[in-house]
């Protein structure tokens, strides 16, 4: 008979602008570096789950822009799933860090990917970040291009027919 899963959350936590940073957290218990992500409480939606722990372990406020994947592993003699989701982070913290996290460190991809103790979530974090740094990037593009156009619209002399 299977061994039901290990449910977790986390997410691929991003603030700054035009050079974006990326929080991997470091663990008390092992002082192993992962990205901010835990197990899920009974009955807990993955996304709010993910929420809280971003907020625990980074100790800022987050908001979901949307899902990127998901990781399976062994761990405890069971298989674990972690889903994660993008998110964006508030500029300061709200809170302290919880008791289970020495140490939070904002860098960008290159430096987050190369921090990251697991294999697997290096290779994770790699080619995810990757993708949504560009997605991120082009839609900050397009939309500093609209409010161009929008006050270039506004500034013209309207005709007195």
């Amino acid at each position: 008979m299977a061994r039901t899963p290990i449910q977790a959350a986390g997410g691929i936590v991003v603030r700054g602008g035009a050079r974006p940073l990326i929080a991997v957290v470091q663990r008390a218990k092992d002082d192993r570096w992962v990205l901010p992500r835990g197990k899920l409480k009974r009955k807990e939606q993955p996304k709010r789950g993910a929420c809280r722990e971003a907020f625990e372990e980074t100790g800022h406020r987050v908001k979901v822009r949307k899902f990127v994947g998901a990781m399976a592993y062994g761990a405890q003699g069971r298989p674990k799933l972690v889903q994660f989701w993008h998110m964006q982070a508030a500029p300061d913290p709200s809170r302290d860090l919880m008791r289970d996290i020495r140490a939070v460190a904002w860098l960008p991809l290159g430096d987050a990917v190369k921090r990251l103790t697991y294999p697997l979530e290096k290779l994770f974090l790699a080619n995810v970040g990757r993708a949504l740094l560009r997605k991120t990037r082009r839609s900050r593009a397009a939309h500093n291009a609209s409010k161009k156009n929008f006050k270039r619209k506004a500034k013209r002399p309207r005709s007195s027919h």
